[in-house]
C-alpha cells in the first residue's frame, strides 16, 4: 500500500507489510499519522511506526499491534509536553499497556515487540527505538543507520567480545534484548533531532527486511527509486531469497524541507513586521507636522492611518506567534547515531550487481515454467544495459529493478507454488 500527502506538508511516503514466504500469520503491524493541517504540522509533525511481534500463538501479532495503534494514540493526545518528550511518553505507554495485557491474560504472558519511530518536526528529524527493527537515511549517496540493535550480537560488539569476523558466524542473530511488553518498565534510545534537508530519504524496516537484503543494495534502491516503487522491490527481494521473516517497510521521501521552510516563514514576518514599522514612523511624522501647521484633516487622517497600522501588526504578531510551533526541549542531538554508514553511490558494478540478480532470477523462474512476459523482461534489461553504457547508472539500476519486479509480479499470481522448497532463490 502506497500513500502521499500535499506538498505543503514536506514529504511523500510508501509503507507495505507483507507476511513473508513461510510465516502463517503477520506478527509485523505498521502506523502512520502525518499532519492533517498546518497548526498540528507545527506542533506534532509526522509520526511512523514499525514494529515486529514476538511470542507464541497470537501474542506477537497483538503485540506489535498494541504498539503501532497506542504510540500515535497516545503521543497525538499528549499536547502539553514538547513533541520529544511527548513521544518518549507514547513508547513508555505502549510498554505499559502490552506489559499490562500479558499479565492479565495467560496466554499472552511475556509477549513482547520491536519498536522503530521516525518523527518528522519543523525542528529536524527524531528517533524512538527499542529492539533491532531499523531507522536508516539516504542522502548524497550515503546510507546511515541511525538506530542500534539490541540484539545479541550487536550488543557483544560494542562490549568488545566479538571480533566481527567469521569466527562469530556461530552467535544466533535472532536473540533481542530489548523489547516492548515482557517487563514494567523499558529502556527507549531517543535519536536527534536532526537536520532535514530535501532529498532526505528515511526507511524504517523490520529485520525481515534486513536480514535478506544487504546495506549496500538497501541504499541503492533507495536513491534510484521512488517511494512506491523501492517498497516493493525491497521486500520482493527479501520474498526471493527465501522470505523467512514477516516483512514491513516504510519509504519517506523529503520533497520539500520543513526546517526550511519553517525559516523562510519567520523571514517573511520579520521582513512585514520591518515595513510596518516605518509605515507607522511615516504616518506618526505627518501627523505631528499637520498638527504643527495646524491642517487638522490630515492630522486627523495620519493619525487614522498609524493608528490601523499597530492594529495590524499586532493581529499579524498574534497569528505568528511562536506557541505555534513545536518546541525542542534539548537542541543538542541526543544518542550517537549514526552507528553504521555506508557509501551507495550507484557506480558500474552496483549496476553490474542488479543484473546478475535479474539474471539469476530469471534462470531460477525459467524452471518453474511461470508464464512471464519474457519480452518485456528483456526490454526493460536491454534499456538497463544501454543507460549502463551511457553512464546513466541510475537509471540501469533502476530498470533492472523494474525487470526484477516484472517477475515476481507474475509469480504472485500463484504464490502458492512459491511457498514450497523452491521458494528461496539464491540470490547474491
Amino acid at each position: 500500500m502506497s500513500d502521499s500527502i500535499p506538498f505543503s506538508q514536506a514529504v511523500r511516503y510508501a509503507s507495505i507489510s507483507d507476511v513473508g514466504m513461510r510465516r502463517k500469520n503477520n506478527q509485523d503491524s505498521k502506523n502512520i499519522l502525518v499532519s492533517s493541517d498546518e497548526e498540528f504540522w507545527r506542533k506534532r509533525g509526522h509520526l511512523f511506526v514499525v514494529a515486529d511481534g514476538m511470542g507464541a500463538h497470537a501474542a506477537g501479532e497483538l503485540a506489535s499491534k498494541l504498539a503501532a495503534d497506542s504510540i500515535p494514540h497516545l503521543f497525538s493526545k499528549d499536547l502539553d509536553n514538547d513533541p520529544i518528550n511527548s513521544l518518549h511518553q507514547a513508547v513508555t505507554g505502549a510498554n505499559t499497556t502490552i506489559y499490562q495485557r500479558g499479565q492479565s491474560e495467560p496466554e499472552f504472558t511475556g509477549m513482547g515487540t520491536t519498536c522503530s519511530t521516525l518523527l518528522l518536526l519543523p525542528a529536524g528529524a527524531v528517533i524512538a527505538h527499542v529492539g533491532d527493527s531499523r531507522v536508516y537515511r539516504l542522502r548524497g549517496g550515503q546510507l546511515d543507520q541511525l538506530t542500534f540493535d539490541h540484539s545479541l550480537v550487536w550488543e557483544m560488539q560494542a562490549a568488545g567480545k566479538t571480533s566481527g569476523t567469521a569466527a562469530d558466524l556461530h552467535l544466533p542473530k535472532n536473540i533481542i534484548t530489548r523489547s516492548l511488553g515482557p517487563a514494567p518498565n523499558v529502556q527507549i534510545d531517543l535519536e536527534g533531532p536532526f537536520p532535514v534537508h530535501k532529498g532526505d530519504i528515511y526507511f524504517l524496516c523490520s529485520d525481515g527486511l534486513s536480514g535478506q537484503v544487504s546495506d549496500h543494495e538497501l541504499g541503492a534502491i533507495l536513491g534510484c527509486l521512488p517511494p512506491a516503487e523501492s517498497a516493493q522491490i525491497l521486500v520482493d527481494l527479501a520474498n526471493l531469497r527465501g522470505g523467512p521473516d514477516n516483512i514491513t517497510v516504510i519509504v519517506v521521501q523529503v520533497d520539500h524541507a520543513p526546517v526550511a521552510q519553517v525559516k523562510s516563514e519567520n523571514i517573511d514576518s520579520n521582513q512585514s513586521f520591518h515595513w510596518n514599522a516605518i509605515l507607522f514612523l511615516f504616518f506618526t511624522v505627518i501627523a505631528l507636522i499637520a498638527f504643527v501647521q495646524e491642517f487638522v484633516p490630515f492630522a486627523i487622517g495620519a493619525t487614522i492611518f498609524a493608528v490601523v497600522t499597530v492594529i495590524v501588526t499586532l493581529l499579524q504578531y498574534l497569528d505568528n506567534t511562536p506557541e505555534d510551533i513545536a518546541p525542542v526541549s534539548d537542541p543538542k542531538p541526543l544518542g550517537r547515531a549514526p552507528y553504521r554508514t555506508y557509501s551507495c553511490t550507484p557506480t558500474k558494478e552496483v549496476v553490474d550487481n542488479f543484473s546478475l540478480i535479474s539474471a539469476e532470477l530469471k534462470k531460477s523462474v525459467g524452471q518453474l515454467e511461470a508464464d512471464v512476459d519474457w519480452d518485456q523482461y528483456q526490454e526493460f534489461t536491454n534499456d538497463a544495459s544501454d543507460c549502463a553504457a551511457k553512464n546513466s547508472f541510475a537509471e540501469a539500476v533502476h530498470l533492472h529493478c523494474k525487470s526484477i519486479s516484472h517477475i515476481v509480479a507474475t509469480l504472485k499470481s500463484d504464490r502458492d507454488s512459491l511457498r514450497a522448497s523452491d521458494s528461496h532463490i539464491d540470490l547474491i
